[in-house]
């Protein structure tokens, strides 16, 4: 039996999109990005999750790029970009940012982030309120440790770090989807080839700082961490997360002194990718207007 699903590429989804793909010298740190937008509209920073990589976003650059100058990184440790010799913790991801914005000449940027991007998201906004304009949480860590989460997370991770095959890689992104057949040929192959690179597997090591508990529970926001955020801010949860369960969700959104919380369906941990029309018309209304447009 074929197939009914259509197939999919990160090149179709990027085949009427103006974009370009290229390096950025941020700080130290040499940074990969893809950018979609012209460069008079206010800068939308978009920040993947752990072992992700910009095409996590490559969904949703079109629609944005028509209101922002759209930046999807890779993070330090991951993708294309460099890859330092140490655990990562939250902190080096805020520096990586700020050198971001600082070589874009951004005083203040909208920020989104997925997973630990969205952890990175809230902190920077604690930490950096001047230089945050909005922010999305999408399926945010940071606020629960559980422990059989992080096993599994770590475990698929480090299999894949230590053998790409195309199953191990294949079943890496499966944990990201409500529906595992959302998980395309073209989609293992890009992750595969981030995975394949000589320095990825001493760079999953430190990616995977975070799913110690020791390391995460230094990271973690508290209750009170959460209630200091002033930004106005979008907690974006779905029903099937893997990660964590809607009552998390609106456990942060209620904390969040100008919080809110939007729900989506059948989605996982890549809502942006699963069910891009949905997401993006409630992330935009968010951007663009703030909780009067959610």
């Amino acid at each position: 039996m074929s197939d009914p699903r259509p197939y999919t590429s990160v090149w179709s989804d990027l085949a009427q999109v103006e974009f370009s793909q290229g390096f950025l010298q941020s700080g130290p740190y040499r940074t990969r990005y893809l950018h979609a937008g012209s460069d008079d509209k206010p800068v939308l920073l978009m920040l993947h999750g752990i072992t992700g990589h910009a095409e996590a976003y490559v969904r949703n650059l079109a629609s944005h790029a028509e209101h922002f100058s759209v930046w999807a990184i890779d993070l330090i440790g991951h993708g294309y970009s460099d890859k330092p010799d140490h655990p990562l913790e939250i902190p080096h991801y805020i520096e990586h940012v700020e050198h971001v914005l600082d070589t874009l000449g951004a005083r203040t940027a909208y920020l989104t982030g997925e997973s630990v991007g969205g952890w990175v998201t809230a902190r920077f906004a604690q930490q950096l309120p001047e230089r945050v304009e909005r922010i999305v949480l999408n399926t945010m860590g940071g606020t629960m440790a559980n422990p059989a989460v992080m096993e599994r997370l770590y475990t698929l991770s480090m299999e894949a770090a230590k053998d790409p095959s195309w199953e191990r890689v294949k079943a890496r992104l499966e944990w990201l989807m409500a529906d595992p057949a959302m998980v395309t040929d073209d989609l293992i192959r890009t992750r595969q080839a981030i995975f394949e690179q000589p320095d990825w597997l001493r760079a999953c090591e430190s990616n995977m700082a975070l799913q110690n508990l020791e390391i995460r529970k230094r990271n973690m926001f508290t209750d009170d961490d959460l209630r200091s955020i002033e930004t106005e801010a979008l907690v974006l949860w779905t029903t099937k997360d893997p990660s964590g369960p809607v009552d998390e969700g609106a456990r942060i959104a209620s904390l969040l002194p100008r919080g809110r919380l939007a729900v989506m369906d059948n989605c996982g941990h890549w809502p942006q990718y699963e069910d891009t029309e949905t997401f993006d018309r409630i992330h935009l209304d968010f951007l663009l207007h703030g909780h009067r447009g959610v």
